[in-house]
């Protein structure tokens, strides 16, 4: 059994030193406004992955209550939620994000930030693309206002024993 996930996230951007992207920190003349450390390509990723399994949305897990969750860690976020994911006997079989952002421009981070996605997930960097593009300083993205990211991602069922030998042969921690 396979299943497709597919979600967006949008942050205003506002003044500031650097991004928290696709679980990295980068220069940047803008930070982003949110509720957690507002990695929006993270977001959109385990997004993704719940709507794949319809495990409702990002806010239903981690909700923005005021002193709650404040600042959180993306990749703590999407560490539960691929536990969740292999919780219910599905694993990744690849991932395609896109992030929408004027600037910085992020080509010289994307191999970064596909390293830090598999090693998040535990899966080989060539099941995870990054890809950027600008608004061309057309709407919210060009005028450097916001940043979207982007994900569809395939997942595949398998029986438990399967996983587990796959896991031990990939050198994984099970």
């Amino acid at each position: 059994m396979q299943r497709i996930g597919q979600s967006r996230d949008t942050h205003r951007l506002i003044t500031g030193k650097s991004l928290v992207l696709g679980g990295i920190d980068i220069p940047s003349p803008y930070a982003v406004d949110a509720h957690s450390d507002g990695d929006c390509l993270l977001h959109a990723i385990a997004e993704a992955f719940l709507g794949a399994l319809a495990l409702g949305d990002l806010g239903k897990h981690f909700p923005d209550t005021p002193g709650k969750d404040e600042g959180r860690d993306s990749a703590k976020m999407l560490e539960a939620v691929y536990r969740l994911v292999r919780e219910h006997d599905f694993h990744l079989v690849n991932l395609d994000a896109t992030v929408h952002l004027e600037r910085p421009k992020l080509a010289s981070h994307i191999d970064s930030m596909r390293e830090r996605i598999a090693g998040i997930l535990g899966v080989s960097i060539d099941r995870v693309s990054v890809k950027a593009t600008r608004g061309e300083k057309v709407g919210p993205i060009g005028k450097e206002e916001a940043i979207t990211a982007e994900c569809v991602l395939l997942l595949e069922k398998k029986s438990r024993i399967e996983y587990l030998r796959n896991r031990k042969r990939d050198g994984k921690r099970v």
